[in-house]
């Protein structure tokens, strides 16, 4: 067994100030794409996170099958509540997931090509790094979206 709960700790920091941000909003101007190109809403950005941990930690790492539609992470709608529980969800998983990987070692699966990421073979830690970068990125995503929004720019 390895221990994981620094690694998840800073996840889920990431998970609670994306998900802060969405509450604040609430569920409706959370749900409300800036007008910009290319913009998504703050909830659509947060969900898309949640399928971005799942998958490559759950499906990558683990290889545990993970049921993913990227493409609708970017349009999904919702609330906050059932977004966090989502997330909660996951943290179980992810916790289960990494019990007994070794940081060192190859992931169970390689991504497809076509995907986003990490243009090298990764270890497992540098799956890990690229999970925590990506949620990094997202993060500010939504804090940038979340002061639009609340400046008034709506779509």
């Amino acid at each position: 067994m390895r221990d994981q709960s620094e690694y998840l700790y800073f996840l889920r920091r990431a998970f609670d100030g994306m998900l802060a941000a969405l509450e604040d909003l609430g569920d409706d101007l959370g749900n409300v794409r800036p007008p910009l190109p290319g913009a998504n809403s703050v909830y659509a950005i947060a969900y898309h996170c949640a399928g971005v941990a799942d998958y490559w930690v759950g499906h990558i790492i683990a290889g545990r099958e993970v049921d993913r539609d990227r493409a609708a992470e970017f349009i999904a709608t919702g609330s906050a509540h059932e977004l966090r529980r989502k997330v909660d969800a996951l943290f179980e998983r992810l916790a289960a997931d990494l019990e007994s990987v070794t940081p060192t070692a190859l992931p169970r699966n390689t991504p497809p090509a076509e995907f986003e990421g990490p243009e090298r073979p990764l270890s497992v830690r540098g799956v890990q790094l690229h999970v925590l970068e990506e949620l990094a990125q997202h993060h500010g995503h939504i804090q940038i979206t979340r002061d639009l929004l609340t400046r008034g720019a709506r779509s």
